[in-house]
């Protein structure tokens, strides 16, 4: 069967002053029909261009080079801007990284819910509670109220006329994913769902979007840089480090045996894991100043002289894994891919 969504040699560039320089290079992932895959790195990986590119909301100086995004056997790159208006929201809803800044100051929470049932006027018709609705004040609103209630967010009734700066973070956390599910999305798209909240909040939101997956049926793009965020809502991760997927596979297989020395770097610096916490020496490099070769040499405890020079290419090592490194070429066990 088909994936319900699958990205092929992605690569985004941005033209900078200096010339274009590449932000994503050649990403390659499926997510099946009800299915969650944790995109994690650092800040400064490529994670949100990724994102932004797949739903056509990546901006100047940015641009797709190169790659298919195939979403429901549509071709996102290739459709118009009306498909993709189409699409957005009511096929794949997108949790924007700060809820503060995706939340319009100027108006309730309510309005704001509401234009996305405005604009996708079919999702109130198509809700199996009831017969068909209307798109009109008193329907709009009252789906609006359900919506926060099912988020969790507590006098609903009440809280629909608030504005974003009357809610706390959390809240407004809830608000911004009430309006991606609104129109009842089959795949959704969170950035950073759980960023700048106490850790109390974080566990709430997690444990909300794995509600909402199971009671709707949906597929997720969860992005983040917290391994141990991906280990209780994931069912694959892909390492990604500047602009490349280095490592991808079943959640459990990647943290209990991690491949990559990227991959087992991010474990090491996971407060709480065993033994000592060890930071990744160095940082992600900047946009344009990509090392030749393996772009991890730099930061690698492990790398090798051709690491410098030569491009790792992809290797499968068992079912469902595959990492990019030069340590596994002609491993026992391991087939070159590209």
């Amino acid at each position: 069967m088909s994936p319900l969504l699958a990205v092929r040699d992605l690569s985004v560039v941005f033209d900078l002053p200096a010339g274009p320089a590449t932000a994503v290079d050649r990403v390659s992932f499926t997510i099946a029909a009800g299915e969650t895959l944790g995109l994690v790195g650092e800040s400064g990986s490529g994670k949100s261009v990724t994102a932004l590119s797949m739903v056509r909301l990546l901006r100047s100086p940015g641009r797709v080079t190169a790659g298919e995004i195939e979403f429901g056997g549509r071709d996102l790159l290739r459709a118009t801007e009306r498909e993709m208006q189409a699409i957005r929201g009511a096929e794949i809803g997108f949790v924007f990284q700060e809820p503060m800044i995706a939340l319009d100051p100027v108006y309730t929470v309510g309005d704001q819910i509401g234009e996305a049932l405005r604009v996708h006027p079919s999702s109130l018709d198509a809700d199996a509670r009831g017969p068909a609705r209307g798109t009109r004040g008193r329907d709009v609103r009252a789906r609006a109220i359900e919506l926060l209630e099912q988020v969790r967010i507590p006098n609903a009734s009440a809280r629909i006329d608030d504005y974003p700066h009357q809610l706390s973070g959390g809240m407004r956390q809830r608000v911004v994913i009430a309006i991606a599910i609104a129109c009842r999305p089959s795949l959704l798209i969170a950035d950073e769902p759980t960023t700048a909240l106490d850790v109390t909040i974080q566990a709430e939101i997690l444990d909300l979007l794995a509600d909402m997956r199971s009671r709707l049926g949906l597929a997720m793009l969860l992005i983040t840089h917290d391994l141990g965020v991906v280990a209780k809502t994931a069912d694959r991760v892909a390492v990604m480090y500047a602009g490349r997927i280095v490592e991808e596979g079943p959640v459990r297989e990647v943290l209990r045996d991690p491949q990559h020395p990227y991959t087992r770097g991010l474990i090491a610096s996971v407060p709480g894991a065993a033994g000592r916490l060890r930071a990744i020496d160095g940082a992600v490099p900047l946009l344009g100043s990509f090392p030749s070769g393996c772009t991890f040499h730099p930061r690698c405890p492990e790398r090798l002289d051709r690491c410098v020079v030569d491009e790792p290419h992809v290797s499968r090592i068992g079912t469902g894994r595959t990492v990019r490194c030069h340590l596994h070429d002609g491993a026992p066990g391991s087939t070159r891919e590209r």
